[in-house]
């Protein structure tokens, strides 16, 4: 089985996302895809991880690499299993892969990156990326993993501040 990393970099609507701040239940969440040279549909940022990274730093390079975004990986989402026509060999006949998925909250979005020439980025609400996500199972990561994730960060209550009297 082949293993790969991918981020569902996101970002609040007509937020600031230089601050720290916990954001608005309110504002809108978008999330970043990209085109595939290969097909139709847009993608999340993925890719396979060098030896000397780790798998969270590998999602955080793809996200520059193809999507020209920097940011924080905030949460694990999951693995998700799927199959690929274009990996199946000898060792993966069936072409089984496995995909670490991260949620990374972008802070800076870059005017050129190194895949510009092939990759074209669109910022888009939940229910867009999921009518225009090329594979089912990136579906599930953004509907199972991203979305549960979110409304769980939502729904955490702040800690209650009372001030010194």
């Amino acid at each position: 089985m082949l293993h790969f990393c991918r981020c569902i970099p996101f970002r609040y609507r007509n937020c600031d996302d230089t601050s720290d701040a916990k954001p608005d239940p309110d504002k809108e969440v978008e999330v970043l895809m990209i085109n595939s040279p290969s097909g139709p549909g847009l993608l999340f940022p993925k890719g396979g991880w060098e030896n000397d990274e780790t798998v969270e730093e590998a999602a955080v390079r793809e996200a520059l690499e193809e999507a020209g975004v920097r940011g924080d990986i905030v949460s694990f989402l999951g693995d998700y299993i799927f199959k690929s026509k274009t990996l199946q060999d000898e060792f993966s006949p069936e072409g089984l892969c496995k995909a670490a998925v991260f949620a990374m909250h972008v802070r800076e979005e870059l005017e050129l990156w190194p895949e510009q020439s092939t990759r074209h980025r669109t910022w888009v609400t939940i229910p867009e990326a999921a009518e225009q996500c090329r594979h089912p199972w990136m579906r599930d990561a953004l509907l199972d993993g991203f979305l549960k994730w979110h409304a769980s960060t939502m729904a955490t209550p702040e800690e209650d501040v009372t001030p010194e009297g």
